[in-house]
């Protein structure tokens, strides 16, 4: 694999990601007025963790689909209220968007800690690295001093976020709309690394695309038949569903991404040769 042997590489884009419309934030913001804040959010992922491997997955997708509406501003994390509909029953997050309650278990211990000091964005955005840092992925500096939204824009999420059966230029245009090239939408996408995807939104590739390994698709059919079954998961990475590793990669060159999205980066397009 030529530029994706390292896997970590999509934390830098991550990180990218978090901070790109934020020039003032600083890993120590916090330091002064809420210094136990890291260790808080720390403690309360690894719990999460251990009850459920597939949390850090979960926090991790809230703050990637947080940050392609109107920026890492913790906007997904608000309910609808009489003057908004909110984020979390756009159609990428309806029935899908999930760890809310531990976002809301991490807040209320960083409350306790430091009263009306800590965004809800922030919190975001340390949890998804400690998830990531959990399952065997690195650790990095998280910049902080993100203010809270006080609006959310369901119609926003609906257009910002790329769906699973995203083409390829479709997904470079809607990463280039937030300043990512298709160098960084690939990075990003090794975020499936870790993570599940329900089988309504992988069937029609496992039984009618053309570019998918037969013996995958015949084990992805075992539990996502041609019809019902459609909340029934799958691992995104078949070899190492619950390890934040390369294998995505891999898998992509053997044809066997589980979204049409996802092979959509190993499929004789532009993203080919970062791969092979």
């Amino acid at each position: 694999m030529a530029l994706f042997s390292n896997t970590f590489l999509v934390l830098s884009i991550l990180s990218l990601l978090a901070c790109a419309a934020n020039g003032q934030l600083s890993p120590t913001f916090y330091s002064r007025n809420c210094p136990n804040l890291q260790t808080v959010v720390r403690s309360v992922m690894a719990q999460a963790v251990q009850k459920e491997t597939r949390m850090a997955a979960s926090i991790l997708r809230l703050f990637f689909h947080d940050c392609f509406v109107n920026g890492c501003d913790g906007s997904i994390l608000l309910d609808d209220t009489p003057t908004f509909t909110g984020e979390k029953n756009a159609g990428p997050n309806a029935n899908s968007a999930r760890g809310f309650e531990v976002i809301d278990a991490i807040k209320t211990q960083v409350e306790a800690a430091c009263k009306a000091t800590v965004s809800c964005a922030d919190i975001l955005a340390l949890a998804a690295r400690d998830g990531v840092s959990l399952v065997g992925g690195p650790n990095w500096n998280v910049l902080l001093g993100r203010r809270d939204a006080r609006m959310a824009s369901q119609s926003a999420a609906n257009s910002n976020l790329p769906g699973p059966g995203s083409s390829l230029s479709t997904l470079i245009s809607m990463f280039a709309a937030q300043g990512l090239n298709a160098r960084d939408m690939t990075a990003l996408s090794g975020a499936h690394t870790i993570g599940r995807a329900r089988c309504q939104f992988f069937r029609n590739r496992i039984f009618n695309e053309a570019n998918v390994n037969a013996s995958f698709a015949a084990l992805r059919k075992q539990t996502c038949p041609a019809s019902g079954g459609d909340n029934n998961l799958a691992p995104f990475d078949i070899q190492t569903p619950d390890q934040f590793d390369n294998a995505y990669y891999q898998n992509l060159v053997n044809r066997k991404g589980l979204l049409h999205s996802d092979q959509e980066l190993f499929n004789g397009g532009s993203q080919d040769a970062l791969l092979s």
